[in-house]
């Protein structure tokens, strides 16, 4: 056999040869399974962005209701990660909760009043009263 690289039947997957059927349905269906993962992620993705996108920016007024975090990873060497959010109330009492930011999600307590900018389900800023003027969060 002389040493020059071949593609086809005989050429790249050559090495796949002496492997047990078995394995090579077990390693294949593993590849579809973790690229089919990646992809629904990405798509999802893009679906949300793109639902965002097509929604109006509305601007209305708002209360902080809660507050709350989620503390996730951070087992063996790895680093815990920490996602915030926050719960609106609009005037007319449906109630929504943004994921946030640590700097905006910081700087507002419940009980917080004033305008909530928001697209879809993606949090833009709230502007909160104090005492008859607005100040920017976000």
């Amino acid at each position: 056999m002389d040493n020059t690289y071949r593609f086809g039947p005989d050429g790249f997957f050559e090495f796949l040869d002496g492997v047990p059927l078995w394995f090579k349905i077990f390693g294949g269906t593993l590849l579809i399974v973790v690229i089919g993962t990646f992809a629904y992620a990405i798509i999802k993705g893009l679906l949300v962005w793109s639902a965002n996108n097509s929604k109006s920016l509305l601007t209305k007024q708002a209360v902080v209701v809660s507050k709350r975090t989620e503390v996730w990873g951070g087992s063996g060497n790895s680093t815990p990660s920490t996602s915030y959010y926050i719960t609106f109330e609009l005037e007319n009492g449906a109630r929504l909760e943004f994921k946030m930011a640590a700097r905006e999600y910081g700087l507002l307590v419940e009980k917080d009043e004033g305008e909530i900018t928001y697209q879809g389900t993606r949090f833009m800023n709230f502007n909160r009263r104090v005492k008859g003027e607005y100040k920017q969060y976000g």
